[in-house]
C-alpha cells in the first residue's frame, strides 16, 4: 500500500472553496455520507487531504495533492474533446471563446474550488451568470448528458495523472457531481448522469469501551449498527436496537 505524505502542493482557500465546501458538507450531512459532526471533524475540514488512506480525499483537498498542472491537463483534455464536438454543442462554447479561453477561466474555477488559492475572481456571482446567460442554451438534459459524456471519456482517457492515490478519481467525481446537482435543481433538468464512483460514505468511529451504559443506549439505530458492521459482526442477526445495545455492551 502506498505511502502519503500531503501536502505534496501547500494549498490556500480561494475565493470560493469555503463557502462550497460548507454548502457541501451540508448537502453530505443531509445524505448521511458524512457524520454529523463533519464540519469541526479535521480530516474532512482541513484543506490537505489526510495521509490515511481510510479518509476520503474532498475536492477541496485535491490541490494538495495534484497541483495546478494536473488539474488543468484535464480541463485542457476536456475542452479538446468540446472544441471537436458537434456544432449545436460546439457552437455555445465558441460564442463565448476560444478552446484556450476555457480551459483558462474552468481549470482557474477548478483550482479555486480544490485548495489552489485565489484565482476565480468572481467567485460564484461570475460561475452563475456565466451559467444564465452564456451557457443556458446547455442547462438542460440534452446539454448536461453530452457535457458529462464528454467529462467521463476524458476521465477514463488512460493518460490522465491521477497520481498513485487511488482516492483522487473518487474526490473528482464527487466535486463534479455536486456541482451538476446544483445545475440540475437550478435549471429543472433532471440529475440522471454519472462520472463514477463518487467518495465512499464517511462514518464517524464509535468507541464504545470510553462510553459508559447510558451513552450507548442513547445511540441512533444506525450509529450502533454500522460500528458494529465496521468490526467484523453479521448485524443482520440482531434483529432491534436493543439487541444492537446488548451486542456493543458485550465487547
Amino acid at each position: 500500500m502506498a505511502k502519503f505524505n500531503y501536502p505534496t502542493y501547500p494549498p490556500q482557500s480561494g475565493y470560493m472553496t469555503d463557502a462550497i465546501r460548507t454548502k457541501y458538507i451540508d448537502s453530505a450531512v443531509d445524505k448521511k455520507l458524512l457524520p454529523a459532526n463533519a464540519h469541526r471533524m479535521q480530516p474532512v475540514i482541513t484543506l490537505n487531504a489526510s495521509d490515511d488512506p481510510k479518509y476520503p480525499i474532498q475536492f477541496w483537498q485535491l490541490y494538495s495533492v495534484m497541483g495546478a498542472k494536473r488539474i488543468i491537463a484535464i480541463v485542457q483534455q476536456f475542452y479538446q474533446r468540446v472544441y471537436s464536438d458537434e456544432k449545436w454543442f460546439t457552437s455555445v462554447f465558441e460564442r463565448v471563446g476560444s478552446e484556450q479561453h476555457h480551459v483558462g477561466t474552468q481549470s482557474s474555477m477548478w483550482i479555486d474550488v480544490m485548495g489552489g488559492g485565489h484565482q476565480y475572481h468572481g467567485a460564484e456571482f461570475r460561475l452563475n451568470f456565466h451559467h444564465t446567460h452564456n451557457a443556458m442554451q446547455l442547462m438542460n438534459d440534452k446539454g448536461a448528458e453530452r457535457w458529462v459524456k464528454l467529462m467521463r471519456e476524458t476521465l477514463d482517457a488512460p493518460n490522465i495523472d491521477y497520481t498513485d492515490d487511488p482516492r483522487v478519481r473518487p474526490a473528482i467525481n464527487t466535486f463534479l457531481s455536486h456541482f451538476l446537482g446544483k445545475y440540475a435543481e437550478d435549471f429543472k433538468f433532471e440529475d440522471r448522469f454519472g462520472f463514477g464512483d463518487t467518495n465512499p460514505r464517511l462514518i464517524r468511529r464509535i468507541n464504545f469501551m470510553n462510553m459508559t451504559s447510558d451513552a450507548i443506549e442513547a445511540l441512533p439505530e444506525q450509529a450502533l449498527s454500522d460500528e458494529l458492521a465496521m468490526r467484523g459482526i453479521d448485524v443482520s442477526q440482531y434483529k432491534d436496537k436493543q439487541a444492537l445495545i446488548n451486542k456493543a455492551l458485550s465487547l
